[in-house]
């Protein structure tokens, strides 16, 4: 590895696991004990054979330098990403130097690093300009455009009048009425290839199912509905980043088009969301240089993790370019010019007061924001009847901590980390609280990962 001197932190080793099983049993393989031939190289790879219940051990081996992240290889025949034996290998070599020493790759790990090199650069090639499928017919993906906003306008306007039955009507009916009714309008959507309006009228059909002051909670969420079906079918008259906006939120793909910017990027936060048909992974960085934040969004197939995966704590040196729309927070990450290293950085800090105006301003230039990226300076995690909120430590206010929140263990990592004292945290914060992700401690330490 070419930082072979810096090591990971255990935390930032078990922030890649896809699950808590995972990270139990991953944690068990962390010692000499099952593993053997167990080496490392310069150019960032680690490998070992795995003890298993097997007569043959599990050959597990990890490329720690990889554009994308760590990538993985084991024989064993689990489906998780990473696996407990590429877990238990990392934290072998994360311990320290004299475990995993350096060495010359046996003849099958130097096969898949070869294999995974020489794939690198066939892509690399391939997604060069003018390399892409189609990339000589821009007239066929002209018109290819043009028939599917179409069937986007159709299916916006089928959707407006669905709106008005519903608000004609009144909402009476709609608890008994079940979710069948929105899944047959979101199942109009998709057909009109309006992915984006899709999801958000699926969102609709679990909200009469929330609780006391549901109907209020499904007028809003309608209001930002007709809003955006509006916004479509008025897209022509928007600025050019409120409609770049609209367009990204109805569901068109997007690829990035701000110039890349090169920075040595932080990393603040790393979770997954999944459902029934995808998991997404979201990676917030901050630029040290630049003070810019931004987000990466990878997918993975139901049930398996993206192979995107940064710990938290970690600095890289890469070029990061932006996607177009209001805010331009989402971003791609381009070429990597050394492995992810830890760092002693830390993100500079706002106020509970000044976080809460950040999200008030970010929704001018998009209304269906859910939140905005902020870190807090000096806040202390107090309890608030049932519930918590962060206190500024400098200012009486304090923001009320999401709902979500309070089921979640990385809410006692918190209080545990603050002790009382005010600490650094960066979180979301938008319309239902804050959310915190990741914190730092007030004497020197490295980040805690709180998601």
């Amino acid at each position: 590895m070419t930082q072979q001197g810096v090591r990971w932190s255990a935390d930032q080793v078990l922030a890649l696991a896809p699950d808590a099983a995972s990270r139990k049993a991953g944690s068990k393989l962390g010692a000499a004990g099952p593993w053997s031939e167990a080496g490392s190289s310069d150019e960032g790879t680690v490998w070992g054979l795995c003890k298993g219940s097997g007569s043959k051990p599990y050959q597990t081996i990890v490329d720690i330098a990889d554009v994308s992240g760590p990538a993985y290889k084991c024989s064993c025949p689990s489906r998780k990403f990473p696996c407990k034996h590429a877990l238990g290998l990392l934290l072998l070599w994360a311990g320290g130097e004299g475990a995993v020493p350096t060495a010359q790759a046996p003849d099958w790990a130097e096969q898949w690093i070869s294999g995974r090199r020489r794939r690198a650069e066939e892509k690399s090639a391939a997604d060069s300009p003018g390399s892409g499928p189609g990339a000589g017919d821009p007239d066929a993906a002209r018109r290819r455009a043009e028939r599917r906003a179409e069937r986007i306008t159709a299916g916006a306007t089928e959707l407006e009048q669905r709106l008005t039955d519903l608000l004609r009507g009144g909402l009476a009916g709609v608890e008994q009425a079940g979710y069948g009714m929105w899944e047959e309008t979101a199942a109009r959507m998709v057909d009109a290839q309006a992915s984006g309006l899709a999801a958000r009228v699926r969102e609709l059909g679990a909200i009469p199912a929330s609780g006391p002051g549901w109907p209020v909670r499904l007028l809003e969420e309608c209001a930002l509905l007709h809003l955006l079906g509006q916004g479509w079918l008025g897209r022509d008259r928007l600025p050019d980043d409120l409609a770049a906006t609209v367009r990204a939120r109805v569901g068109l793909p997007v690829s990035p088009d701000g110039p890349p910017v090169r920075d040595n990027w932080l990393v603040l936060a790393q979770y997954d969301t999944a459902d029934t048909r995808l998991t997404t992974r979201r990676i917030w960085l901050h630029g040290v240089e630049s003070n810019r934040t931004a987000l990466l969004l990878s997918y993975g197939a139901a049930g398996r993790a993206p192979e995107l995966a940064l710990p938290v704590g970690l600095t890289l040196e890469a070029e990061v370019s932006a996607y177009p729309g209001g805010g331009r927070q989402r971003a791609s990450l381009g070429k990597q010019f050394a492995p992810p290293a830890p760092t002693a950085i830390r993100p500079p800090g706002v106020s509970t007061t000044r976080a809460a105006a950040r999200y008030g301003e970010a929704l001018r230039d998009d209304p269906w924001l859910e939140s905005v990226p902020v870190t807090l300076e000096r806040v202390v995690p107090v309890p608030d009847g049932d519930s918590w909120q962060l206190a500024d430590a400098d200012e009486d206010t304090a923001l009320p901590l999401t709902p979500a929140t309070h089921h979640r263990p990385g809410l006692w990592r918190l209080v545990a980390l603050s002790g009382g004292e005010p600490v650094k945290v960066f979180g979301e914060c938008g319309h239902r609280g804050f959310t915190p992700l990741a914190a730092w401690p007030a004497d020197p330490g490295p980040a805690v990962q709180l998601c």
